[in-house]
């Protein structure tokens, strides 16, 4: 055999359908990014991009919507004048305004005026002089500075127009260190973003949907544990740290722990109900939807009519209230913010566990299905 004849590599073998792996390489080639793309982004991976650019808008689109032209709408004012004819003509003047600005009710003095605005039944009080030298608007920012404000300016201009003076007195304003009595926003929010965070991240750990009953009560125990952690470090940074809400250092702790058990616990009933997708609901809800009605830079008053009926039934606006109220007002006008956030952890906690148990129950009859069947 000559060396020409021991240097001829053998032919390969002709694989099926006459298209040699060469070739079958190159049209590979010619096909890569095609493949390469739907190896990149599966049907699957398209479907939840989609839903964050559905988020993302609904985020634009919720904050812009709430915020862009504010505007007082029945805001809740009382008025207090000499006489009760004397204040239900000033009543009946200023309910007629365009626009239905403000909601006025007559109280019966400057001493009741003065209460009505210290327990949050109204965000302002309008305290007639008898002498008709200067009015006076009772206000209290702590509150939330931005419903007083727009309070003021109207009464500035129907005074002005009738050249009667007026003088603004602030019952309760915030503390020094709590710059336009947004701390009890940015703390709540804070504790929202963990309760919710928490429940996610239990769930990429373990699964949304745990394996039976006794891991859904691990991890609602777990997230009680970081809710008693979360509500005291909270409470610390607010209180003694930054002096911003100083002086009720148990009540916010117990406030901040409420707050992200029941971020947490309704996030693990989302998810335990909807899979992957409750993540995303529970962020609808409680940041797209529940920050900008919750109250912080402007109150439900001023906001379009979507924003000022759900603010106060999400959780972001019930603890924004309560914590303001509670650090400011004595407690006055609590009930319902707590009521709120029991809710949510109260149902979160028995969702997650019913439908833990439902799971499996069946899990249980298949396995049982299966057994009789071999």
């Amino acid at each position: 055999m000559t060396s020409s004849e021991r240097s001829e590599p053998e032919p390969a073998p002709e694989p099926e359908g006459g298209v040699s792996r060469v070739e079958r390489s190159r049209r590979g080639g010619r096909r890569g990014f095609a493949a390469d793309l739907r190896d990149a982004v599966s049907p699957r991976a398209a479907l939840l991009v989609a839903g964050v650019l559905v988020v993302q808008l609904a985020f634009v689109l919720s904050y812009i919507g709430a915020f862009h032209a504010p505007a007082p709408h029945r805001v809740p004012v009382a008025v207090a004048a000499p006489s009760a004819q004397a204040g239900a003509q000033v009543v009946e003047r200023v309910n007629k305004l365009p626009g239905t600005p403000v909601d006025a009710r007559v109280v019966a003095g400057p001493g009741q005026a003065r209460a009505r605005v210290l327990d949050r039944s109204v965000q302002a009080a309008l305290v007639i002089d008898p002498q008709g030298r200067s009015d006076t608007l009772l206000v209290a920012t702590a509150g939330g500075p931005a419903g007083p404000a727009a309070v003021e300016q109207l009464a500035r201009r129907l005074e002005g127009a009738e050249k009667r003076a007026i003088t603004v007195n602030d019952l309760r304003p915030p503390s020094r260190n709590d710059a336009r009595g947004l701390s009890s926003f940015y703390l709540v929010l804070g504790w929202m973003i963990g309760g919710y965070l928490a429940a996610a991240l239990l769930a990429q750990a373990g699964g949304a949907r745990p394996a039976n009953l006794n891991r859904m009560l691990i991890r609602l125990g777990t997230l009680a544990l970081y809710a008693v952690v979360s509500g005291l470090g909270g409470a610390l940074i607010a209180g003694p740290l930054f002096g911003a809400l100083n002086g009720h250092f148990l009540q916010l702790w117990a406030i901040g722990a409420l707050v992200v058990f029941a971020a947490g616990a309704s996030t693990a009933a989302m998810q335990i109900l909807l899979g992957t997708l409750g993540i995303g609901v529970a962020i609808l809800l409680y940041v797209v939807l529940g920050n900008p009605s919750a109250g912080g830079p402007y109150p439900p008053e001023l906001m379009p009519a979507f924003w000022r009926v759900i603010g106060p039934w999400l959780p972001p606006g019930a603890g924004t209230a309560l914590v303001r109220n509670t650090v400011y007002f004595h407690g006055h006008a609590t009930g319902g913010p707590w009521l709120v956030l029991a809710s949510y952890a109260v149902a979160g906690t028995m969702v997650s566990i019913a439908v833990s148990a439902l799971m499996r129950r069946r899990r249980r009859q298949r396995g049982g299905h299966s057994r009789a069947r071999a």
